[in-house]
């Protein structure tokens, strides 16, 4: 839902894992990541990438084994860049928790608006391309869900602590609870192209942390 920072290469690819290799192998990983999450990985075509990565056709084998082995880093890639974004909001100290979260709301919402809507989650999108992607991804894409919600949970204890949860509230079930309703809700947001299903979405997700 953002902009991936790419540095992109013209001509051959080098012989050794150089500076100007990992440069084009970065410009195959950006291009990738913005076209999954607009696309999915099913209808992505490596041609496609290649032209807009401005990297020469037949070269992709250098820097990748195969679209496979190309999947794989692009989940990595997305999960750790989407961390850094939650984290952009989740660390910020000078907010009370929940507004932290909404927080990291607010700015995905800007981010879907900035593209129309075209763009949403990468790894909502493989999730729900999953019946057609090697089975190797079925981990990698739990393990980012995983860390996704061990993210929002510390902040969901937090906000039981500061008393804008109740004493009971189950940090990872709530956090759970919030990425398969966050998912949905990009998803509809792509189809209504409007951010209302994340504002309704958050406004039911609030009022059920506050009052569980």
């Amino acid at each position: 839902m953002d902009t991936f920072p790419v540095k992109r290469k013209r001509g051959r690819p080098p012989k050794s894992q150089s500076a100007g290799y990992q440069d084009t192998r970065q410009a195959l990983i950006g291009v990738g990541l913005a076209a999954l999450t607009e696309k999915g990985y099913s209808y992505t075509g490596l041609d496609e990438i290649l032209r807009q990565a401005k990297v020469p056709k037949g070269s992709f084998y250098h820097y990748f084994d195969n679209k496979e082995a190309f999947g794989k880093a692009l989940i990595e890639a997305y999960g750790l860049f989407f961390a850094n974004k939650l984290e952009r909001s989740l660390a910020d100290s000078s907010l009370t928790p929940l507004a932290r979260i909404q927080g990291f709301v607010e700015d995905a919402k800007l981010g879907m608006e900035k593209f129309d809507y075209r763009r949403g989650c990468l790894i909502g999108n493989m999730g729900q391309e999953m019946a057609a992607l090697p089975e190797s991804f079925r981990g990698l894409l739990s393990d980012v869900f995983r860390d996704w919600e061990a993210r929002i949970a510390r902040v969901l204890e937090e906000a039981r602590q500061a008393g804008e949860a109740p004493e009971h509230l189950v940090p990872e079930q709530m956090a759970q609870f919030f990425w398969i309703g966050w998912e949905g809700a990009v998803l509809r947001a792509k189809l209504e192209q409007s951010s209302q299903p994340l504002e309704q979405f958050t406004n039911g997700f609030m009022a059920l942390v506050r009052g569980c």
